[in-house]
């Protein structure tokens, strides 16, 4: 059997796809970025970009130097994966990723699947939904880095590709496996790239995964990897290298402003200390990150503690107007970074981090390059550890995942 290669614009959507992958007992490889080491045998590889919302051209090169590598690894499939909710400018990145990537593997129709039922996105006559609301209707619609304005999957692929973008119409994908690969069929005989294929089950995701098995690129949220069938056989988990006597304090990073994540601070900040990183005061070259600290090592050690540059969509978008968005972004990632490494060397060993760009962050800052796939605090959240020092469990947590008690939850499920 192949390996199974993966590629994920971003941090927390990587641990995601390979807390699914390992459900079924798969060995499955977390990297960040492209290693310059040897790894063990694997089933599934992940690879964790941070390139979401880097230039385009950036992004293409990052994902190209991945996918050399996972063919090196023996990967004979290669999953692309993005947000499920398609997050995404006019200009890329999923589409201009996703074309390097076919050009490159030769690949034939691939399907376009952010379909995450669980988490209540689901895809209909191409439109994407969350919960009950059109994307272009829900909290998305106010992202700071990609605020999707729009909901038809078909038109915001096709304005980010240069190939031609169908649609599997959930008529087809309800009658099966073969129905979809008669699909795939047509579309390669009509010169369609890209297939936006509904899903509103996860029956339907198991569907379509069967009916891409032999597909050479799939992109798609993680959740289509409920469908990719395996018959790989496990290689036992390692034993745990943190005892419950060496956990030391307990930390939530939250730098996401989205409103799954604004709900579960309010609820955190209720029962747990907690502490803003300011932006005038980042901005102004004032020791933010050194007060933050010293509030730090000055709780309780037993005693899990919150800190959150998080804010109302107004506020963000008044930091967005007064310092841009990029530099608004950077700010606060830079803080949090700092912030990080010092609460590490303080002691701390369990991180719960909210948001992609800031896992990403915490992860580059802390010069993390591997880690190894835990217990699912939540759908699409496992915990993780680290495979090299310093020894952490880290949970990244999508922005718009997990329930109002996630951290709570987190907290009491072991690895």
């Amino acid at each position: 059997m192949t390996v199974l290669g993966a590629i994920a614009d971003d941090f927390t959507g990587a641990t995601d796809l390979a807390g699914i992958l390992a459900r079924d007992g798969r060995r499955v490889l977390f990297v960040i970025g492209v290693p310059d080491q040897p790894l063990p045998p694997a089933d599934a590889i992940v690879v964790a970009l941070k390139s979401r919302t880097i230039p385009a051209a950036e992004a293409v090169q990052q994902s190209l130097d991945a996918l050399r590598w996972l063919k090196t690894q023996g990967a004979g499939q290669i999953l692309f994966k993005y947000c499920s909710t398609f997050d995404s400018t006019a200009a890329g990145n999923i589409g201009p990723v996703a074309d390097a990537l076919g050009d490159a593997l030769g690949a034939g129709p691939a399907i376009v699947c952010p379909a995450f039922p669980t988490n209540c996105r689901t895809i209909y006559q191409g439109h994407l939904f969350v919960g009950d609301r059109l994307l272009q209707n829900s909290s998305m619609r106010d992202h700071p880095l990609t605020p999707m304005r729009r909901s038809n999957l078909v038109e915001l692929m096709a304005e980010q590709s240069r190939y031609k973008v169908g649609l599997v119409p959930h008529a087809v994908v309800a009658k099966g496996t073969q129905a979809i690969r008669s699909a795939f069929a047509q579309a390669a005989r009509d010169g369609i790239r890209y297939l936006v294929t509904d899903a509103v089950t996860d029956s339907d995701l198991m569907a379509i995964g069967r009916a891409a098995r032999d597909s050479r690129l799939i992109t798609g949220g993680s959740a289509i990897a409920i469908g990719l069938a395996t018959e790989r056989t496990a290689a036992p988990r390692k034993t745990s290298t943190i005892t419950s006597s060496s956990r030391g304090r307990v930390i939530v990073l939250a730098g996401s402003c989205s409103a799954a994540t604004r709900e579960q601070l309010r609820r955190a900040m209720v029962i747990w200390p907690h502490h803003k990183l300011d932006m005038d005061g980042i901005a102004a070259g004032e020791p933010i990150v050194e007060k933050a600290a010293k509030w730090l090592h000055a709780q309780p050690p037993a005693q899990p503690v919150v800190v959150y540059g998080s804010a109302d969509p107004a506020e963000v978008a008044a930091n967005q107007a007064r310092y841009g968005r990029e530099r608004a972004g950077e700010m606060m990632e830079r803080a949090l970074s700092a912030l990080v490494r010092e609460a590490v060397a303080g002691g701390v060993s369990r991180l719960m981090v909210a948001g992609g760009e800031t896992s990403g962050a915490v992860v580059s800052a802390l010069g993390i390059t591997a880690l190894e796939i835990g217990s699912e605090i939540a759908p699409g959240v496992p915990w993780t550890r680290t495979i090299n020092e310093p020894a952490l469990e880290i949970a990244l947590k999508s922005g718009n995942f997990g329930g109002p008690d996630f951290f709570e939850r987190a907290l009491a499920t072991p690895f």
